[in-house]
């Protein structure tokens, strides 16, 4: 069979080329050369791209088979996500690969301009030597306020807290408890304007965010200010700054960012004391290189029909660090839970309980889909086509999330109703510092059974001598039991029995045994990819 081909359309790093490996078809073409891009989009299944080429609705157009395109960086502007969606083209990037490097230059900019290194060396270098004249202020014991406490912000925090400064935000979106761990103190964006020396901004641009700091801010500033904006253009009012900066109101800024980029045309490039950088938040070798490793894994993942984390336009999105973990889980209760089915799926119903859902879980309904549907169809099932075939085969999909868990610190659920009006439930939880994978339910049967490749599920009537029954005919069968768990309702009542085994149990011996006990349940469940 041919390889998929991936088009890789601006400048790459070596190392992205490597992370794709031999499996693709690698094809090269210069994505500003308009032409040159349409010509060669037919055929591609994957498009690289940087900040050059334009991914628009007439590009996709051209390219009928395409499944991904992913943009090595943050920014997407290059790309008509709509357009991609409509198409049924996943658009991924790189959201963490420069937010070391972002953070650094917002720093780099904050020392710069309590130094006056520009200036002074821009003095030097004409043939100046005028020290006194670029005398500058220490961060020591000064306030920084810091606008935005995500990612980038949060790096900012921490490295800010060497210089013994001290440390003020505003995010309505952060809970004083995170900033607390920062070292930050949580404030208004008035309070922080007035208190401030110094000011980093770090918040995504939005409606609601454009302009954010403008007249009446500065207004509230004190002369001493000196403000950084190296995150997205247009948050601090260009007009705003630009008139701040000549009356003296505010001592100083640094942009890195623009509203309109290149600036070529704003008065901002002949302002005083300003620093200015051209948009070199991830300029860096190392940011580079991470952003196209990062798209390129995502790229393999898209191909293949896997969750990738990074997409943009597709169920899951970014999954943060403490969610990851029940992905894995979540489809193995998947897998047990189709294994305990003995009629068609009307309905699935998936539960998430504890602290984790503080966080987006809607990973973790894919996973469970995931994991349910790779046992029952001939397809193969991936995280984007596994909601289809629910939907395809008339079954209804809910989620449900509750921060309460009453025994576990986090608790995954699936439950099912069958065509035939019965009912099945599984339950699971990570324990540990390893994380292992248990069962701590099956159809109301409280158990605590460490999932394994193996397992065999039996409902019985309890009664005297059923444990010696089962494990003489599997004995002479050869099957290890290598761990055992029952629970059961009432001494008397209804028994479940939950088995690990070294092997996978043949149906001519479960019938046998099921017979030999006059078991009500007896289900063989094996796991893919424990």
């Amino acid at each position: 069979m041919s390889k998929p081909v991936v088009l890789i359309a601006d400048a790459l790093s070596p190392a992205t080329r490597d992370a794709l490996g031999p499996d693709f078809e690698i094809r090269d073409v210069d994505g500003t050369d308009r032409a040159a891009l349409l010509k060669a989009l037919p055929g591609a299944h994957a498009v690289l791209i940087r900040s050059a080429t334009q991914m628009d609705h007439e590009a996709i157009s051209h390219a009928p088979d395409l499944k991904v395109i992913a943009r090595a960086g943050v920014g997407l502007d290059n790309v008509d996500i709509p357009a991609a969606t409509e198409a049924g083209v996943m658009v991924v990037n790189a959201p963490t690969s420069n937010i070391v490097s972002a953070a650094e230059l917002a720093i780099s900019h904050l020392l710069a301009l309590a130094r006056n290194i520009p200036a002074a060396h821009q003095s030097l270098a004409g043939g100046e030597w005028k020290r006194s004249q670029f005398s500058g202020v220490e961060l020591f014991e000064k306030t920084i306020g810091i606008i935005g406490l995500g990612r980038i912000g949060a790096l900012v925090a921490e490295r800010l807290a060497g210089f013994g400064a001290q440390l003020i935000g505003f995010d309505p979106y952060v809970q004083p408890a995170r900033a607390a761990s920062l070292g930050v103190e949580l404030t208004t964006l008035d309070d922080l304007m007035a208190r401030s020396d110094f000011i980093t901004v770090h918040i995504p641009k939005t409606a609601e965010t454009v302009g954010m700091v403008s007249t009446e801010q500065f207004a509230q500033a004190k002369p001493s200010l000196r403000i950084v904006n190296a995150s997205r253009g247009g948050i601090i009012d260009e007009d705003a700054l630009l008139t701040a900066l000549q009356t003296g109101q505010i001592a100083g800024a640094g942009l890195d960012v623009f509203s309109t980029e290149p600036p070529l045309e704003s008065p901002l490039l002949s302002a005083p004391n300003i620093l200015l950088t051209p948009h070199l938040g991830a300029s860096t070798d190392e940011a580079q290189e991470k952003a196209g490793i990062s798209v390129a894994k995502s790229v393999r993942l898209a191909l293949d029909g896997e969750l990738v984390p990074d997409a943009v336009n597709v169920a899951g999105g970014v999954i943060d660090q403490s969610v990851k973990p029940g992905i894995s889980l979540m489809e193995n209760l998947g897998q047990v839970f189709i294994g305990l089915c003995e009629s068609s799926l009307v309905s699935i119903d998936v539960e998430v309980r504890g602290e984790i859902v503080e966080h987006d879980v809607s990973v973790l309904k894919l996973a469970a889909l995931k994991g349910i549907f790779q046992k029952i169809v001939s397809e193969k099932v991936s995280y984007v086509n596994a909601p289809v075939l629910a939907e395809s085969r008339g079954v209804a999909v809910s989620m449900h999330t509750d921060e309460d868990s009453a025994f576990y610190r986090n608790l995954l659920t699936i439950r099912g109703v069958l065509g035939d009006g019965s009912s099945v439930s599984v339950s699971g939880t990570l324990m540990g510092p390893k994380q292992v994978q248990k069962l701590t339910d099956i159809n109301g049967y409280e158990i605590e059974v460490p999932l394994a490749e193996h397992h065999i599920v039996m409902m019985y009537a309890d009664r005297p001598g059923i444990v010696a029954v089962y494990g003489k005919e599997f004995g002479e069968n050869n099957i290890n039991i290598a761990g055992m768990q029952i629970a059961r309702e009432s001494a008397g009542g209804e028994a479940l029995s939950v088995l690990t085994v070294d092997s996978r149990v043949d149906d001519e011996i479960l019938e046998r045994v099921a017979s030999a006990i006059d078991a009500r349940v007896m289900r063989s469940i094996d796991i893919e990819e424990l």
